[in-house]
């Protein structure tokens, strides 16, 4: 597991670093790298490493979100928190809907299984987005107005619908007892908590 965890760090700088000399985003040539090595590719990863990438992707997440949250101003906060709110939910909806009518049309997939796909890929929408946003605040830019904390605010709520609603599908794929009632109002909740 030393192995693939060094694998990982040695590759994976240098293909960040690349991606930004090429004005893409960092995270797309961590991306292409992890399709590269992993099992779908060269196949250089252990065994071992690949019964923890749930877990590996979970911390990734977490840090993400722990970034967006410790860069947002309270004072900031309260006075774009509407318009934070509404960013927030509605994009990322239409968004996991829209691939969710998409992947019905151009993959063949059932309601369910496109709204898994729309969903895992709504949530993943602010590991691009938080430290594109974190870069402007370092640079001053529109942290005047509030721009910054506005996006960091929806794009971290957006991903807690997302996951919330890709969990709920999930469910329902699965064929489990899955109360949606529970499920929605576990919504408002997990973005409180």
């Amino acid at each position: 597991m030393a192995m693939g965890l060094a694998i990982i760090l040695l590759l994976g700088l240098p293909a960040r670093k690349l991606s930004e000399k090429l004005k893409l985003p960092g995270l797309l040539g961590m991306l292409i790298l992890g399709v590269l090595i992993g099992p779908y590719g060269l196949n250089l990863l252990q065994k071992d490493m690949m019964n923890i990438s749930a877990d590996l992707r979970k911390i990734a997440l977490i840090i993400i979100l722990l970034r967006a949250g410790l860069g947002i101003n309270k004072d900031d906060l309260r006075k774009v928190g509407g318009p934070a709110l509404r960013l927030s939910c509605i994009p990322g909806i239409i968004e996991g809907l829209l691939i969710a009518l998409a992947s019905m049309k151009f993959l063949g997939f059932t309601f369910i299984q496109g709204g898994m796909l729309g969903f895992i890929i709504a949530a993943v929408s602010p590991a691009v987005v938080v430290p594109s946003m974190l870069k402007l605040m370092e640079n001053g830019l529109g942290s005047k107005n509030g721009i910054p904390t506005l996006i960091l605010t929806g794009a971290s709520i957006d991903d807690v619908v997302a996951i919330t609603i890709f969990t709920t599908f999930l469910g329902l794929y699965s064929e489990s007892q899955v109360n949606l009632g529970i499920q929605l109002l576990n919504i408002p909740i997990s973005i409180l908590l």
